[in-house]
């Protein structure tokens, strides 16, 4: 069989073989870690916490800690600091001259980048990880339990748990250097398959114990998943390509250029950033009601609290999708810039066949965006409310999570990336690729 026959030429490639290997030791050790309980905290009593995570904001972090957010773990402030302290550095780049000219100055550059980010993260976590236990402390006590976290206490915890979160850094890290895939998407992506086997079985035997359905509805559920999946890859892979021309160049008695190459304008420049804008945002209203206001209650904050406390609400989505399609402008804007591109092709004697050099061609590049990123961002709009409708037909909290939304993404762009490395291997060591015809395009970056 072709498959067994890949991985048999997989197995031969000692490097690939070896970073295989390497990677799924750092995994293993990531996933021992969050089921490590903090010091002094009873693992019987985080029922309350477990609760807390099972929608909103607080339900993302979980799943990008893998579990280890509601289980309080050496782990649980997870890979999202150092995502944090990523993008901020990423949009002062934007706006600070000295963040671009160190992202123009190539390795040098790229190194203080990082360094920069990790002294960012390490400041966000000294925030976040007090901020934590104090929320441990008052979800436990409110639900009956008895957690006291003395001022000591607190500072020792939040010293493990900021340690433990930069080893998760490192792992990430790590895996990018000597494993396969990029490490810190491969720890999140990690996170999000533990959960999968339970959320599947969980389901199963929800449909088996019950009227609705049965097992048929079980396989419809399976068979839609899959055309939503093959949806978002084909949102994750789309491209507009626009033809470059490079003009002739003779250099000593060899010739440059001439050949026309494309620049892959993706439909979806922003990946899953708009989704993960919009939900802290989102949070945001529900959070502040709380303070003032419950469900049933009048007034303004009772209102707000009714309209946006509820997930799967028909108001709750409008906005949502809106606010997603809105950022992925933004996003694309801040992240894609046609006035450099085409400075950089006219730099390069490149041009793009009955456009001028310089202005016109940024011009229309923009324009190209614009149109293209319309019908992206309403697709990511409606992978992301996906959930809504599985949960309004009976799917189940945890499954329907998989129906759409981050972790949908975030699973099929990070598998296709690191397919596409291990594609890579094999055509260096001229064996078949991991497809019958074609290559797997993964994601540009």
């Amino acid at each position: 069989m072709k498959l067994i026959e890949t991985i048999k030429n997989i197995w031969k490639i000692e490097d690939l073989r070896k970073r295989l290997t390497v990677t799924f030791l750092l995994v293993l050790v990531y996933r021992f870690g969050c089921y490590v309980v903090l010091p002094g905290i009873s693992p019987s009593e985080l029922e309350a916490m477990r609760n807390f995570t099972n929608s909103g904001l607080m339900q993302l972090l979980d799943m990008f800690s893998g579990g280890a957010f509601s289980q309080a773990s050496i782990f649980a402030l997870g890979i999202m600091p150092y995502i944090t302290a990523s993008i901020v550095i990423q949009l002062l780049g934007m706006v600070l001259p000295q963040f671009q000219k160190m992202q123009r100055e190539g390795e040098s550059g790229r190194m203080k980048l990082n360094q920069y980010t990790r002294y960012l993260t390490v400041l966000i976590l000294l925030v976040q990880a007090p901020a934590y236990l104090v929320n441990l402390q008052y979800q436990v006590n409110a639900a009956g339990g008895h957690a006291s976290i003395s001022w000591p206490m607190m500072v020792f915890l939040s010293i493990v748990l900021t340690a433990g979160a930069m080893f998760i850094m490192w792992l990430g890290e790590k895996i990018t250097d000597k494993g396969i895939g990029n490490g810190i998407s491969m720890i999140i992506l990690v996170g999000i398959i533990a959960r999968f086997p339970g959320a599947i079985a969980q389901e199963f035997f929800s449909r088996l114990n019950t009227a609705q359905g049965g097992l048929v509805m079980f396989l419809v559920e399976i068979i839609i998943l899959f055309a939503v999946t093959a949806g978002a890859v084909m949102l994750v892979q789309g491209t507009r390509k626009v033809p470059v021309q490079y003009a002739k160049r003779i250099v000593g008695n060899r010739q440059y250029g001439g050949a026309r190459q494309y620049i892959p304008l993706k439909v979806n420049a922003a990946n899953v950033m708009p989704i993960i804008f919009a939900q802290a945002l989102m949070f945001i209203p529900i959070t502040l009601a709380g303070f003032g206001a419950r469900a049933n209650d009048a007034g303004f904050l009772g209102s707000i609290s009714r309209t946006f406390g509820d997930m799967n609400g028909f108001w709750y989505n409008v906005v949502y999708f809106l606010m997603i399609v809105a950022f992925t402008y933004f996003y694309t804007a801040i992240t894609v810039r046609p006035t450099q591109m085409a400075e950089d092709m006219k730099k390069n004697s490149g041009f793009i066949p009955g456009i001028k050099p310089g202005k016109k061609t940024a011009e229309y590049l923009d324009s190209i965006m614009s149109r293209i990123t319309l019908p992206g961002s309403i697709f990511l709009g409606i992978v992301a409310i996906l959930p809504a409708f599985a949960r309004y037909f009976g799917v189940n909290q945890q499954f329907a999570q998989f129906f759409g939304g981050t972790s949908l993404l975030i699973t099929v762009g990070v598998v296709l990336d690191t397919l596409q490395q291990i594609e890579t291997h094999l055509m260096m060591h001229h064996y078949d690729g991991l497809m019958k015809s074609g290559k797997i395009k993964g994601r540009t970056r």
